[in-house]
């Protein structure tokens, strides 16, 4: 009997680890063969530096870091790309019809046989298989990638080769040296018009081309990284450089090959040119033996890191501590990022988006620093700008669930404070008045030239950036943090409000004029409903901020705030857009900005009832466009429909969040709208975030604390929804939302 027990504890041990192994197939994503003509690259990144993905798992990918920017004469800021680093090129020499490299090959079904690529979201590495039939050569190919989340400064790519002859391959472990962009256009000074002009000048259009190239590529190119010296050794095995971004910071990269144990290369060149630096290798290799590759690479920047030498140094220590060492670091600093999760059962594609976009915010964002997050992650999409996007859509995403990179948002706000403050100056109001594209490395305003009326007039941005300070504190309770840092931010954004608005005399109210609203086909508008709210709560913001810091608060300020007309239509009983002398009459995707009013941060009070009329209305021009709602405003429309306790119509736009055909396959990228293609838009994979953490729940981040504000809803085919290891001024809950025996919703809070 005991040796049955015995047995009976054995296989139970056997079953719960094999169990416990099981991969959660909400956070696999993976491409097949299938996959190659529509394939949407994916994207490698720990907040740092980045590399997109390829569908061979070995070609020369472009590569982004974190606010490195390219200032060329007359254009606006962009990110440079830096010397792609992933490539491991591979032949199997020469056959009848001639020399070819993988890299170069098209790729079809039957060259690349047996295909599969899968992006592992909990361990964030991607990982290749195939057969690659070479003119009758054909070889087993396994790659793994990854940028490490445990050492920001490194990345490797670890290449498994098993050919199924005998006889002599090629191999080329390169760093892929860009060459200038071209054609150049000088957004920071041409007109629309010109930019159109000059776009079909050069036989471009402004649409986007599919799978994957965004409408606006032919102006959102990446910037340059020009390269000063660069050097390789065929003895050492390692490749490096020094570059700079154009008018930019300074750069550098290293790598460094690991060859398998006891090979010799029959040949090993270093080749260097304009546009590629390379180690290329001849090698003698045997039928059905697996021979493995490991490419460390090191990268750093101008004030994070050091120089080609320091990254050598880097990058060789890695080679010698081995792969398994980085990937079990890397995935460990994973896992611990997906201790807070959020957990949905009753959805396995809800739940799968969900990973989808909680990996690609933190993939793209940096704890404890002073950098933003552009709208489209580390690429050139938006030229890699700060928008409103950072402050209001990315950070409350984060403010719960990570704080620490939250945190990084709000200080950028605060380490470009002078910036703002001559921009303000120089347009002779007070206090600080932020930029609408912000140079996310030194603050300045980077608007193109043509759309120069944002940056004058979309001015919502300043409430915004004061309203997230706000939040901060609320949720972390740090005063210090905040009478050395919040503060001053929010004190100026109020000065400039107080400045910004207008006295009407004749109806003894504030106005605040020559606005372009969220939607931004109004650009040019009095008394934008949005931004006039915005201001308001901003004003009353800086008040309780400066009691809370001891300083004074301009009684000024709440005079503004107490008087600010907010449109409103006395015969509909409902708020209006904008100043009731605009005529709401364009057909334009930003149908009605009224559900902001219900976003988190802002959460503008009002009754029930004339809660729902603003939804009914808002509702009726989105039903009467042509256009499609972009991914951006799905996120307030669930959220503006739960705080009705409309769990029917909550469910219903957030579904549209998931169904609407704005994520990309393989690799779950959102896009901006369905058309467009601009990829990565981590705004809106916030708001859906946003739609979970707040909408869904409820919660609100308040004075008072994370209170209950609106009853919790689910959608209707959901059993639970759980947000675990929330973080509350230093504390860590785990916050359930569930239906009880009767079938009622209701949020349970446990403290960890």
């Amino acid at each position: 009997m005991k040796s049955r027990a015995l047995l009976l504890t054995l296989m139970a041990l056997l079953t719960t680890s094999a169990f416990a192994e099981t991969p959660d197939p909400s956070f696999s994503l993976t491409a097949t063969a299938k996959d190659f003509a529509n394939y949407f690259p994916g994207q490698l990144a720990n907040g740092y530096f980045s590399t997109m993905t390829a569908p061979r798992g070995t070609e020369g990918n472009l590569a982004y870091m974190v606010a490195f920017m390219d200032y060329a004469k007359d254009d606006a800021s962009r990110p440079a790309a830096i010397p792609g680093w992933t490539e491991v090129d591979y032949s199997t020499g020469n056959s009848s019809a001639g020399h070819f490299w993988m890299n170069q090959v098209d790729l079809s079904p039957a060259v690349f046989q047996e295909y599969s690529q899968t992006l592992d979201l909990h361990d964030a590495t991607l990982t290749t298989h195939y057969r690659y039939l070479d003119h009758g050569k054909a070889t087993r190919v396994e790659v793994t990638t990854l940028v490490s989340q445990a050492s920001p400064h490194l990345a490797a790519t670890r290449v498994s080769f098993t050919p199924e002859f005998d006889g002599e391959v090629e191999l080329s472990f390169a760093l892929n040296t860009w060459a200038p962009y071209e054609p150049r256009f000088a957004l920071g000074k041409i007109t629309g018009e010109q930019m159109q002009e000059q776009v079909a000048s050069r036989n471009m259009k402004l649409q986007a081309i599919p799978p994957a190239t965004a409408d606006r590529a032919p102006l959102w190119y990446h910037g340059d990284t020009h390269v000063l010296h660069s050097d390789g050794d065929t003895q050492d095995m390692t490749l490096s450089l020094d570059g700079r971004a154009e008018q930019g910071l300074r750069m550098a990269e290293a790598a460094a090959i690991e060859l398998p144990a006891g090979l010799k290369p029959r040949e090993a060149t270093f080749y260097k040119s304009d546009y590629r630096l390379a180690l290329n290798l001849r090698v003698s290799v045997r039928k059905g033996v697996t021979y493995t590759f490991t490419k460390y690479v090191a990268a750093s920047r101008e004030s994070w890191g050091g120089d080609a030498d320091a990254d050598m140094a880097l990058a060789k220590a890695a080679r010698e501590k081995g792969f398994e060492s980085l990937l079990d670091a890397h995935k460990d600093a994973w896992h611990t990022l997906w201790q807070t999760d959020v957990r949905i059962d009753g959805d396995a594609k809800a739940q799968q988006i969900v990973h989808a976009d909680l990996y690609y915010l933190l993939s793209n964002s940096t704890r404890d620093t002073a950098w933003p997050i552009g709208a489209c992650a580390m690429t050139p999409g938006y030229l890699g700008h700060a928008f409103w996007d950072s402050d209001s859509w990315v950070f409350p995403a984060l403010l719960l669930l990570h704080p620490q990179r939250a945190k990084s948002l709000v200080m950028f706000r605060s380490r470009t404070l002078p910036a703002a403050q001559q921009r303000a100056s120089e347009r002779h109001l007070q206090g600080a008045m932020y930029p609408w594209e912000a140079d996310p490395q030194n603050g300045t305003e980077q608007t193109p030239h043509f759309a120069y009326v944002l940056g004058e007039r979309e001015i919502h941005v300043n409430a915004d950036i004061a309203i997230a300070q706000w939040q901060y504190y609320l949720a972390s309770g740090d005063k210090a943090w905040l009478k050395q840092y919040g503060w001053p931010v929010i004190r100026n954004v109020a000065e400039f409000w107080a400045s910004r608005a207008t006295w009407n005399v004749a109806q003894k109210r504030y106005d605040i004029l020559h606005v372009t609203s969220v939607d931004e086909d109004y650009n040019d508008v009095p008394n934008d409903t949005f931004t006039n709210v915005s201001a308001v709560r901003a004003l009353e913001i800086a008040t309780a901020a400066a009691g809370i810091v001891g300083e004074h608060a301009d009684p000024h300020w709440t005079e503004v705030a107490k008087k600010m007309h907010v449109p409103f239509s006395a015969a509909d009983s409902h708020h209006l857009d904008f100043d009731e002398s605009v005529p709401h009459d364009i057909d334009s995707w930003g149908g009605s900005s009224l559900p902001m009013l219900s976003y988190p941060s802002l959460d503008f009070p009002m009754d029930a009832g004339l809660r729902r009329r603003d939804f009914d209305y808002a509702v009726s021009p989105i039903a009467r466009s042509h256009h499609d709602p972009n991914s951006m405003g799905l996120a307030p429309m669930s959220i503006a429909a739960a705080t009705l306790g409309d769990a029917a119509g909550a469910s219903a736009w957030f579904d549209r969040n998931i169904t609407a055909n704005v994520i990309k396959p393989p690799f779950d990228v959102r896009t901006e709208t369905a058309n467009n293609n601009t990829g990565y838009f981590l705004t809106a994979s916030a708001g859906l975030m946003q739609n979970i953490v707040y909408g869904f729940s409820g919660l609100r981040i308040q004075p008072d604390g994370l209170t209950q504000a609106y009853a919790p809803v689910l959608p209707s085919g959901w059993k639970s929804l759980t947000l675990k290891r929330v973080t509350w001024r230093g504390k860590l809950y785990d916050i359930t939302v569930q239906r009880d025996a009767a079938g009622k919703v209701q949020l349970t809070r446990k403290a960890l």
